[in-house]
């Protein structure tokens, strides 16, 4: 049912331009807050490793982008542009490994429609961190309601939430930042959903990270737009040719989930679903990681003497990591038998993992000759618990161990990464391009984003090349 409160005179974007003027960023907990700059640093984190990638060179080569001139640094270059072509590179660098961080709540990637666009702008405004750390929460809180109303019927049709929806995040954020009022911030909105497209049959293409370029930009520039008069139809989700209906159709989806809880919560920012990615691969293998990891913590398990190895998730975490053998990079990062492989071998998986063929090495081989994956038989069915796994490892001298996690959604909630872990991300993900001294001094600043004046403690150890 398409359910809307009914005799509401004003416009739906209208209602939710209201509740972010009046959003109150002090409301949110101290364990929002911190969950909130996790995924500031590792969206950071994730740019600078995607920086390299063919996808973000091509996009840089690419005559007419970037070549604006601006103030707004692309990070890992020396190079600088307008906000919106800033917004543009370092969004497709963002999400070019399809290593930041998701939510099963968004279906998508919450933090990349709005870390490049927030920076780009207060960078060309001269505006604070604290601003920026304000704005973001305020995003996230804003996606999540987008995706509240429209899922699952939006994920299953085939679009990509992350560029879908992620505008919206990325308009209602931007927005915030420079203080638009109520009407503009809805015509911001409404020009939006004009904007937004992302179709999922590009996933495992470089349109998948071009989604999150373009989907960043377009929400900066209806903002833009906004800002100087340019006008829309506040009305452009619930009219009867509007988003909601032209992108999910009759009677999928919930309206009133738009403006639903915004006072006092329960908080977006505070779910225990929004997850960080540790390891640089496809999310539905990191429980089998992860109980990799456990089981090596209190078992000595030399490769060598391995004879047998059971991976046993559930289904939905299977169905697109069933690679028993691996023959390019992307399979790789879809390919559980791979990644416990290469648990067993070196405790974690890191980004060189995927890179020069790892997986062909012989000591891989081998372990993948005695993988099985399997659905587990007691994870079963939508009511399971869809986030655990259990790995069973036998060895040749008859020894049979075990380990089992539940409800891991990446690292999120009572599981969030520590600060070290976060650390040792970050680092693995600059030192494609830079020093690990001048990766700690970027994360160094990026502790303290929530109350600086300016970005002045992160933006130059973002800079390379220079001289």
């Amino acid at each position: 049912m398409n359910k809307m409160t009914a005799n509401d005179a004003k416009a739906l974007l209208d209602r939710v331009a209201e509740r972010i003027a009046a959003f109150d960023p002090g409301a949110i907990s101290d364990r929002g807050r911190r969950t909130a700059l996790w995924g500031i640093i590792d969206t950071i984190a994730v740019t600078l490793a995607g920086y390299p990638e063919d996808c973000t060179r091509i996009a840089l080569e690419t005559p007419g982008v970037a070549d604006a001139a601006g103030p707004c640094l692309i990070f890992g270059s020396s190079k600088r542009t307008s906000a919106l072509d800033a917004t543009f590179i370092n969004g497709i660098a963002s999400h070019a490994l399809d290593y930041d961080d998701f939510s099963a709540v968004f279906g998508g990637h919450q933090s990349v429609p709005l870390v490049t666009p927030l920076f780009a702008l207060a960078e060309e405004r001269g505006l604070s961190g604290k601003a920026v750390f304000d704005a973001y929460l305020l995003g996230i809180e804003a996606e999540m309601r987008f995706a509240r109303c429209v899922h699952p019927h939006h994920y299953d049709k085939g679009w990509h939430p992350t560029a879908t929806l992620g505008i919206f995040g990325t308009a209602a954020a931007c927005a915030r930042l420079i203080g638009l009022d109520r009407e503009k911030t809805a015509y911001a909105l409404a020009i939006s959903a004009s904007l937004a497209s992302g179709l999922k049959a590009n996933f495992g293409t470089m349109t998948k990270p071009l989604h999150v370029g373009q989907s960043a930009r377009n929400g900066l520039l209806a903002v833009l737009l906004a800002e100087r008069g340019f006008d829309a139809n506040p009305a452009a989700m619930e009219h009867h040719q509007g988003f909601l209906t032209v992108f999910n159709g009759e009677g999928t989806f919930c309206a009133d989930q738009l403006t639903a809880d915004w006072d006092g919560g329960p908080w977006e920012n505070e779910s225990a679903t929004l997850a960080i990615k540790q390891f640089p691969c496809c999310g539905s293998t990191h429980q089998c990681i992860t109980a990799t990891q456990r089981l090596m913590a209190r078992e000595t398990i030399p490769p060598e003497t391995i004879a047998g190895i059971e991976i046993l998730p559930h289904m939905r975490r299977l169905r697109h990591t069933n690679t028993p053998r691996p023959t390019t990079e992307l399979e790789a990062k879809f390919s559980v038998q791979y990644t416990v492989a290469r648990t067993l071998l070196d405790g974690t998986v890191k980004l060189k993992d995927f890179e020069n063929a790892a997986w062909e090495e012989d000591a891989v081989q081998n372990l993948l000759s005695v993988t099985d994956a399997r659905p587990h038989p007691e994870l079963d069915g939508d009511q399971a618990d869809q986030w655990a796994a259990e790995i069973i490892v036998k060895t040749k001298d008859g020894r049979t161990v075990s380990e089992k996690v539940q409800a891991l959604v990446g690292r999120s909630g009572d599981n969030a990464m520590t600060e070290g872990e976060l650390w040792e991300k970050l680092e693995d993900c600059a030192g494609r391009i830079m020093p690990s001294a001048q990766a700690r001094r970027a994360f160094d600043g990026l502790l303290t984003l929530a109350a600086a004046s300016d970005l002045s403690g992160v933006l130059p150890a973002l800079e390379v090349g220079r001289g």
